[in-house]
C-alpha cells in the first residue's frame, strides 16, 4: 500500500523488521520525552509571566518618577512608549529613558502595550482613562484620580465594564512608617479612634502656579492646596482613620496671584467611627514644612510626620520618637516634585543613608498594581479608595463655599 508503514507479516526476517522500526521508535520516544519535560515545566512557567509592556501618557514634572520606578521593576515591566501634545517635551522625556514617542490614538490600537499610566492634567483624567479602558488597557493615574466624583465615577463604570484594572497613585499607602501604623490600627493597639490631625502646610511660589496654563485652575487643577497637594495627606488619613461623614470648612486665596484656587484651607472632620478631626492645608507656609498626620485614640497616640513614624505611644509600653521627616518629604514640602526628583537624582538616600527615598513608594505601588493584574486581584488603591478622596476634598469645598456643614457622599 503507497505510503504505509513496513509491516511484520511482510518482512521475511523478524530481526530486520526490528532493525527496520528503530528510527521511528527512537523518534517516537524522543517525543514522549519532550512532551514529558514539557509537561514537567508547566508549574513552572504559570509562575512566569511575560513582562506588561506599560506607555507614559503625559511627560511633565511627575512623569519622569514613573520612569524610574518602573524600570526598578526589570522582571516584570518594560516601558516602551510615550507622549504628550507637546511634542518637544515627548521627544526629550523620550531621549532621557530611551523610549519611543507615538501618538495617544496609536497607544491605544498598540496591541503591545498593556498599561497606560497617566501623569496628565487631573481634568483630563477621565476623558483620557475611559478612552484607554475601552480599548482594553490596564490604567494608572497619577493623583487625583479626577476633579469630580461624577468624572471618578465615569472611570468606575469604564473600568467595570472593561474588566481591565484600574489604580489611582497614592503611593504614601506603601511608605513603611503608613504600612506599620496601618497594623497598628487594624490589631485595635490604640484603643477607640477619638481625634485624627491632618497638617500640610507647604509652600510653592508664585512661579510655580505660572508654570503652567492649567495650574491654579478649578477645570484642571480641580482646586488648589487641597486637592492637588493635599490629596495624598487625605488618602492616607482616609485609610487610617476611615470614612468622613460631615465637614466644615474655611479657604482663601491668601499669599499668591492669578489662580482661581484656594493656597489655604482649615476643615472641622466628623468620622463615621464618631472620631473628630481637624485638617489644615496651604501652599503659603514659607519656606514649607513636612506633612503631618497625628492619630489618638483611647489606649494610645501615633503620628507620622514627613513620611516617617515621628510617635508611637501605647499605654504600658515604652514611647517610641521615631525618625525626623525624610528629605525628599522635605524637598516636596519646599519646592514639589521637580524639587524632590532632582534632590534624589543627585544625592539618593538609598545611598547616604540607607533609607526609603524619593521614587521608592511609587515602585512599591506599580508592584502592587502589577500582582494585581496577574492574579485578577484588586489593587490597594483602586477606583474606589480614589473616589472617595475626591468626594471628601469636594464636600470640604462645598463647604468653605456656602458656610454650612456638609455630609460626605461618596
Amino acid at each position: 500500500m503507497k505510503g504505509s508503514a513496513p509491516s511484520v507479516a511482510r518482512t521475511a526476517n523478524f530481526s530486520e523488521s526490528i532493525f527496520s522500526f528503530q528510527p521511528i521508535l527512537r523518534y517516537v520516544h524522543a517525543c514522549q520525552y519532550n512532551a514529558y519535560l514539557l509537561k514537567s515545566q508547566l508549574p513552572f512557567m504559570a509562575h512566569t509571566p511575560a513582562l506588561l509592556t506599560f506607555a507614559i501618557v503625559g511627560c511633565g514634572s511627575i512623569a519622569p518618577t514613573h520612569a524610574r520606578a518602573l524600570a526598578a521593576l526589570p522582571s516584570d515591566v518594560r516601558l516602551t512608549h510615550c507622549c504628550d501634545e507637546k511634542q518637544a517635551l515627548a521627544e526629550a522625556f523620550a531621549k532621557e529613558f530611551g523610549l519611543k514617542t507615538a501618538t495617544f490614538d496609536a497607544i491605544l490600537a498598540d496591541p503591545s502595550i498593556d498599561v497606560v499610566t497617566f501623569c496628565t492634567p487631573s481634568g483630563l483624567h477621565a476623558s483620557l482613562g475611559t478612552r484607554a479602558l475601552a480599548a482594553a488597557k490596564h490604567v494608572i493615574i497619577e493623583k487625583p484620580m479626577e476633579v469630580t466624583s461624577a468624572a471618578c465615577e465615569s472611570l468606575l463604570t469604564a473600568q467595570r465594564a472593561s474588566g481591565r484594572q484600574l489604580a489611582i497613585i497614592s503611593q504614601h499607602r506603601f511608605d513603611p512608617s503608613s504600612q506599620r501604623l496601618r497594623r497598628v490600627i487594624d490589631r485595635g493597639e490604640l484603643g477607640r479612634l477619638v481625634l485624627a490631625e491632618a497638617r500640610i502646610p507647604w509652600y510653592r511660589t508664585q512661579e510655580y502656579y505660572d508654570s503652567g496654563s492649567w495650574r491654579g485652575t478649578w477645570a484642571l487643577d480641580g482646586g488648589g492646596c487641597l486637592m492637588n497637594q493635599g490629596v495624598h495627606t487625605i488618602d492616607l488619613l482616609l485609610w487610617l482613620a476611615g470614612p468622613v461623614k460631615t465637614v466644615y470648612a474655611q479657604m482663601r486665596t491668601a499669599a499668591h496671584e492669578r489662580i482661581e484656587v484656594e493656597d489655604l484651607i482649615t476643615a472641622t472632620l466628623t468620622f463615621a467611627n464618631g472620631s473628630i478631626g481637624s485638617l489644615m492645608a496651604t501652599t503659603s507656609a514659607y519656606p514649607g514644612f513636612p506633612a503631618y498626620i497625628g492619630l489618638h485614640g483611647t489606649n494610645g497616640s501615633a503620628a507620622i510626620e514627613g513620611d516617617e513614624l515621628h510617635l508611637l505611644a501605647i499605654k504600658g509600653r515604652e514611647i517610641i520618637h521615631g525618625k525626623t521627616a525624610t528629605a525628599h518629604a522635605l524637598q516636596v514640602a519646599t519646592g514639589g516634585t521637580k524639587s524632590a526628583t532632582a534632590h534624589s537624582t543627585a544625592i539618593p538616600e538609598t545611598t547616604t543613608t540607607g533609607a526609603w527615598s524619593w521614587g521608592d513608594a511609587h515602585r512599591a505601588q506599580f508592584a502592587d498594581f502589577i500582582h494585581a493584574v496577574r492574579t485578577n486581584g484588586t489593587p490597594l488603591v483602586d477606583g474606589v479608595a480614589g473616589r472617595a478622596a475626591v468626594a471628601l476634598i469636594n464636600a470640604i469645598y462645598d463647604s468653605a463655599r456656602t458656610g454650612r456643614v456638609v455630609s460626605v457622599v461618596d
